[in-house]
């Protein structure tokens, strides 16, 4: 942040709040924090993500310095994605987003539901 806390257009909190941001990011960030996976296993971990849209969430994990690829050698060769070290480093502020979804979704929820009814 700057000296005075605002947040600005190129400040880097609001660098972190985009990564975060985008649907994907933390969700296939947390998927990969015990070590690298195929794509394949890493789509059945996850859940509801298209094929498309995890190599485009991985590509930008990997162009933001979270994620690597590594190509391994085998018939038929093979790709695996892992966290970088800087990727790691997210993840005590994903689980602590987990946490409060878990004990604030419901009110969320609620509140949601009060603002659709009026």
């Amino acid at each position: 942040m700057t000296a005075d806390h605002s947040f600005l257009a190129d400040c880097r909190a609001r660098l972190a709040f985009d990564l975060l941001a985008q649907t994907w990011n933390a969700v296939v960030i947390w998927a990969l924090r015990q070590g690298p996976e195929r794509p394949g296993a890493l789509r059945e971990r996850i859940g509801g993500i298209s094929p498309k849209v995890l190599t485009e969430t991985l590509r930008r994990l990997e162009f933001n310095g979270l994620v690597h690829r590594r190509a391994r050698p085998g018939s038929p060769p093979h790709v695996e994605y892992g966290l970088t070290d800087l990727g790691r480093t997210l993840l005590p502020a994903i689980e602590a987003f987990g946490a409060w979804a878990f004990a604030h979704g419901d009110e969320v929820m609620a509140a949601q539901e009060r603002a659709e009814s009026a």
